[in-house]
């Protein structure tokens, strides 16, 4: 497979694997909250992307801002950009690889999350570097944090996309393929590479986020659908108070940020401990600082660049196109 992948074809494996995560995430939804405006809402099931939304319906957060909330779990953050542009969410959490979506023009980013520190290139025993890599297969789902970190690392390495057999998944199906080794390696993640782990104790990792901390940060954040940025500010505005206030929970109160997280994807406390180390939690006013100051820009821009190189983007894009840094702080006063 090459290098690049082409948006249009992109955009149709999301369109037609979208439509069956629909059905599964509402299967699999819950509601937070009595009388207020609605709000529908989707999450991944891991410690960034679930553990503001677990404290918000604990805290009774959604109520306290007049709001009730429709939370639907997906397996990726291109999947919940795809039902933003279907009218089937408000808002989504997307990891780092798919922020080439909203810069895109796909959604806006309405709250930076967390650093992510999440990704691997993982590799079945006995491979211990990218270069054994060649011609070998390699699962990944496209578009996604697990794409992206695979391609820096094969860039490091000076290979190319083709230098590799890609092979695109979705992620429960990785588990399985990596599990039963018909396939050789994988762009992926944690916690479900702690899984892959416990099936295949012998795996190896090739290369993580913190490897290209002094070329790109990797942020995960929150989006809305432009229309409802556009026509509703004051809606996007209580959803922001919610996630301010469960910011700032999870900051204060990490272990049980982190029980809560595990009640409400149902496993086990240690599994989300353990996943939310490998993340850098940020307070409040840590964001409203970095938005502030044009640092949340700054890293925005770095990942631009990299999906320009990547080809994700044809040509870098100002994040303040984008990036509602002003209603995040806003909602704070």
């Amino acid at each position: 497979m090459p290098l690049t992948t082409s948006r249009r074809g992109f955009t149709a494996t999301v369109a037609a694997l979208a439509a069956a995560s629909l059905l599964t995430a509402c299967g699999a939804g819950s509601s937070s909250g009595k009388g207020g405006e609605k709000v529908r809402i989707g999450y991944i099931g891991d410690f960034n992307g679930t553990s503001l939304i677990a404290v918000a319906d604990a805290e009774g957060l959604w109520a306290k801002h007049g709001l009730t909330a429709e939370s639907k779990v997906f397996t990726n953050g291109p999947l919940q950009i795809q039902a933003l542009g279907t009218g089937n969410l408000d808002l989504g959490y997307i990891g780092p690889g798919a922020m080439w979506l909203p810069a895109s023009g796909k959604a806006k980013v309405v709250a930076i999350n967390t650093l992510g520190n999440s990704d691997r290139v993982i590799a079945q025993p006995g491979i211990t570097s990218m270069r054994q890599l060649k011609g070998k297969t390699v699962a990944v789902p496209e578009g996604t944090s697990g794409d992206m970190i695979l391609t820096l690392a094969l860039q490091r390495a000076g290979m190319k996309r083709s230098d590799v057999k890609t092979v695109p998944m979705d992620p429960s199906t990785i588990v399985s393929a990596f599990s039963s080794k018909k396939v050789d390696a994988a762009g992926f993640w944690y916690p479900a590479a702690a899984t892959i782990r416990k099936q295949v104790p012998g795996m190896t990792e090739l290369a993580k986020n913190s490897d290209f901390a002094d070329e790109v940060s990797f942020p995960t954040a929150f989006v809305a659908a432009d229309d409802l940025v556009a026509e509703q500010p004051a809606k996007v505005k209580k959803v922001l108070a919610v996630l301010r206030d469960a910011i700032a929970f999870r900051a204060a109160h990490t272990g049980e940020a982190v029980k809560l997280t595990a009640a409400k994807l149902g496993i086990p406390e240690e599994q989300v401990k353990a996943d939310a180390a490998n993340n850098k939690l940020l307070t409040v006013g840590e964001l409203d600082t970095l938005t502030e100051n044009g640092t949340v820009d700054k890293w925005l821009k770095g990942m631009n660049d990299y999906f320009v190189q990547a080809g994700k983007l044809q040509h870098p894009v100002d994040p303040k196109t984008y990036y509602t840094g002003a209603l995040f702080t806003g909602a704070g006063k």
